[in-house]
């Protein structure tokens, strides 16, 4: 009989943890992309109590998860309201999360707040990233900790997922799924949108082509030509961006030069909207950005455009895709534009036919 070695040898006693924090505190798509975390760890101890701890805008992004028994935010507009306000707020959490009283905190970012807060709640067990930059504290903070790859780079939902493994749980392939929840509220209004302007579910595309990060975005005049030439295919167009100003007037530039105008859905929808709307769409086509991240969570094929940023760490999670991206030689660079000027010539250069390609080949 073969001898199968129990690693990690300092694996965790699952039994023996009732409550466990999951900490991420970074932008949407991040946060999404850590949803399967939440999950193995409920499939692998049912009795277990999840939290999690993330910034308050990116809320929507776990609300409703099936595995999560309470969701703790920090407001970053805490710190507008003055010092006054921001002790109460911090004070308030920090009691609250204490009451929970943790056996195990799982950190998924760099934030030193996570660190302490693994000292100050004082959880049997601790998890965060090993990084080289971090010191003394950081590593004397935390029971565990789990290394980066060194040399080939791994998706963001596998890095995530590194931190269970370290503690002796190794998720299945169908816990690695995201999972995001709509919500019967934001589907009626999704629906009733829909029938006002006779869309029918999944006869239509989605477009998103905008990014809070402007240098991860294509130009206004190629999105104009593909949404003319998705037309004259016959297929419905729908517009969608965030509430942001200057994502509407890319919006609005846009429309100013296609001949027959898409739907425009643009900064009207909630993100909870955006993903029931998503979910009726029958192909999503958009940039690096959590919009995308969404559109894989609810199972909609993507076609996403990459630049600058990392495909293999990035790349829409466990559904049909295809991506668009150059052959130059510098990606993904990670900066914000060549020579940090905002533009980004790997995205720019990519031609109309290029994303024609991928849509046809996904539908």
């Amino acid at each position: 009989m073969s001898f199968l070695p129990n690693y990690p040898a300092d694996a965790i006693n699952l039994q023996s943890v009732r409550r466990a924090l999951v900490i991420k505190l970074r932008h949407h798509g991040d946060v999404l992309l850590t949803s399967p975390v939440f999950q193995a760890l409920k499939n692998h101890a049912p009795h277990m109590e999840v939290d999690a701890l993330i910034y308050h805008d990116t809320r929507d992004m776990l609300a409703d998860h099936p595995a999560i028994s309470q969701l703790w935010t920090i407001n970053r507009q805490w710190k507008r309201e003055g010092i006054e306000a921001q002790a109460r707020g911090e004070w308030q959490l920090f009691r609250n999360l204490q009451a929970r009283d943790y056996d195990l905190v799982v950190h998924l970012t760099e934030h030193n707040r996570g660190a302490w807060l693994a000292r100050l709640l004082g959880p049997r067990y601790s998890v965060a990233h090993n990084h080289p930059k971090h010191g003394a504290l950081w590593k004397r903070s935390f029971s565990h900790l789990y290394p980066h790859p060194k040399a080939t780079p791994r998706h963001t939902v596998e890095l995530n997922l590194d931190a269970l493994r370290r503690l002796g749980i190794q998720p299945t392939p169908e816990e690695r799924r995201l999972v995001l929840v709509p919500g019967e509220v934001a589907e009626q209004a999704v629906g009733e949108l829909l029938a006002k302007h006779e869309v029918a579910d999944k006869q239509f595309i989605q477009i998103h082509p905008t990014s809070r990060w402007f240098f991860k975005t294509w130009p206004v005049e190629r999105v104009a030509e593909l949404c003319d030439a998705l037309h004259a295919q016959g297929e419905r167009i729908v517009l969608t961006s965030a509430p942001d100003e200057r994502e509407k007037k890319m919006i609005e530039a846009i429309l100013s030069r296609t001949t027959l105008p898409p739907v425009d859905l643009s900064g009207q929808l909630t993100l909870k909207q955006l993903a029931a709307l998503t979910m009726r769409a029958k192909l999503f086509i958009g940039v690096d950005s959590a919009p995308m991240h969404i559109a894989a969570a609810v199972q909609t094929p993507v076609a996403a455009l990459f630049g600058p940023s990392g495909d293999i760490e990035w790349s829409p999670w466990m559904v049909p895709h295809r991506i668009i991206a150059s052959n130059h030689a510098c990606r993904p660079c990670g900066n914000d534009g060549c020579g940090g000027s905002k533009v980004s010539e790997c995205l720019t250069t990519l031609p109309v036919r290029q994303v024609l390609a991928a849509v046809q080949e996904l539908i």
